[in-house]
Parts: structure tokens; sequence; C-alpha cells
């Protein structure tokens, strides 16, 4: 089996078991955080295993997040520094009046790219029809 057939097997898989997990978010976190917790002891008992002292762990590991550029995302999230440049609260702080805000607001700026895209069109067909040599 060529590796091309197995990665393309495993998104298959993948893809259908998300869809299902995804009506079951109680039994998706669960089976998710089993995954990281034994995925984390194969690392450790490796690192063991081979005698890797703390500080040689702290230090390739902290090489390897940096050059991959996940250090800074794995332990505070893009979303986390967005909402802080931005000055914006955490979804959890607030309240279901601002939610609902937000909510209206993104509801009224698709209705304006809706009636843009709409005169787009309009405008389009126009200069078509003013100039048939641009079809």
């Amino acid at each position: 089996m060529t590796t091309k057939k197995i990665w393309d097997f495993f998104d298959k898989l993948e893809d259908k078991t998300r869809g299902r997990l995804s009506h079951k978010p109680l039994l998706y976190a669960f089976l998710g955080g089993v995954g990281v917790i034994l995925f984390w002891r194969g690392v450790w008992h490796i690192a063991d295993d081979i005698n890797m002292n703390a500080i040689i762990s702290i230090i390739l590991g902290s090489i390897i997040l940096l050059v991959t550029g996940v250090f800074v995302s794995a332990f505070i999230g893009n979303r986390l520094i967005i909402s802080g440049l931005s000055g914006d609260k955490k979804l959890a702080e607030k309240t279901e009046v601002e939610i609902e805000t937000e909510e209206s607001q993104i509801k009224k700026l698709q209705s304006t790219i809706d009636k843009v895209e709409g005169q787009i069109i309009n405008i389009e067909n126009e200069i078509k029809h003013h100039h048939p040599e641009n079809k």
C-alpha cells in the first residue's frame, strides 16, 4: 500500500469520524482528551527511556516549538492574542446582550455586502449591454 493511499484512507476516516462525533460533543471531547493524554504519555515515556533530563527536554521542546511556529499558539492561542490586541473580551466574559449585538452587527454587514454584490452585478450587466465586445 502506497503512502498516498494510507494518507487518503486516514483522511477520509477522520472526516467521517469528525462528522459523526460533532453531533455528540461530550463523547467527542472525552475521546479527544484520551487521545491527547495517551499521545503525551508516549512522548514522556520515550524521553524517559532514552534518559533525557528535564533541562534537555525544555531546551529541545522549546527549539522545536519555536522553529515550527507553534510556541505562542500552543500556550495562549491566536484568538487570545487577537482579542488582547483589539481589546475584546473573552466570549465567556461577554453578556448575552453583547453577543446578540455582535450577531446583529454581523447580519447588518452581511446585508450590506449582499447589496454591494447586487450593485456590482447590475453595473457589470450595464457595461456588457453598452459594450457588447466585453462579453
